[in-house]
């Protein structure tokens, strides 16, 4: 029996046949996301054991040929990797919401007396769940090879506040694009892509000695703001005072960049999921 069978005849139909609550619906879909990932685990395991594998590989092998200025590379390099593990949200939400709608799933969702919301708002609760847990890895990997919080408590739950929300944000990108898409096959391909965005960020590298155009592009990318929000809170590097707006002033950046993603994807998820395959 598949998991969307499962869950399907598990949900309620509420009384008298009307649906049931937003909230109700939402967190019936989350527990079968949850229920899916426990079941199979591989892709979960995998997105979240490649940001120690590349801490290993950029922190050891490239580490002593990149200078960062008034710091050690390696204490750089973690808060940029967990902002791209923020920004891989893309790519997870995209990928899940393509092989639901390739399998039928989203389709039979769609027949129950449900919100139109639940459904995506329960696979992008469920991605920041896993995430959450998933970052521990990484952390504790960091603090093995000498990365340290250098800022206060406060402002560390207020970093990794931070990159939860930039993280649930590109998750719904991620769930639109999947819906869109409608393509298993498709999603992995394009979500393989994905990769590049934060090499065209200063999640792995200072942007102030690129090129002009390659800097703005750097510097205007959303994952940089994060990154550079994470340094700034964790205590490991202070903003650069040169660098574009949303670099500049991370954290404001980052939560300006967070609600225009939120506030273009939310809806197009909701209203795609409703259309279906018009």
């Amino acid at each position: 029996m598949s998991g969307g069978t499962l869950v399907a005849e598990r949900l309620p139909a509420g009384p008298a046949g009307n649906a049931n609550t937003p909230v109700a619906d939402g967190l019936a879909v989350l527990g079968r996301h949850l229920q899916r990932i426990k079941a199979a685990p591989g892709v979960v395991i995998l997105t979240q054991t490649m940001p120690i594998t590349m801490l290993l590989f950029f922190g050891y092998v490239f580490g002593s040929a990149l200078a960062v200025p008034g710091q050690e590379y390696r204490a750089f390099l973690v808060p940029g990797l967990l902002a791209a593990t923020a920004a891989n949200g893309i790519m997870t939400g995209m990928f899940q919401s393509a092989q639901d709608c390739h399998r039928g799933v989203t389709d039979r969702f769609r027949t129950l007396p449900m919100s139109r919301s639940a459904v995506p708002f329960g696979q992008t609760a469920a991605d920041l769940l896993t995430t959450a847990v998933g970052m521990v890895p990484l952390i504790l990997a960091g603090l093995a090879v000498g990365w340290r919080i250098e800022g206060g408590p406060a402002a560390a739950l207020a970093a990794f506040g931070l990159l939860l929300l930039f993280r649930f944000a590109t998750a719904w990108v991620g769930c639109w694009l999947g819906l869109l898409i409608r393509s298993e096959e498709a999603a992995g391909q394009l979500g393989s892509a994905t990769f590049i965005l934060p090499l065209l960020s200063s999640a792995y590298i200072p942007t102030g000695n690129l090129p002009g155009p390659l800097r703005t592009l750097a510097e205007w990318n959303p994952i940089s703001a994060a990154a550079a929000a994470a340094r700034d809170l964790f205590g490991n590097a202070a903003p650069a005072a040169d660098a574009a707006w949303p670099v500049a002033h991370p954290v404001a950046g980052t939560l300006l960049w967070s609600a225009v993603l939120l506030s273009v994807a939310v809806p197009l998820s909701v209203r795609r999921y409703a259309r279906g395959g018009e």
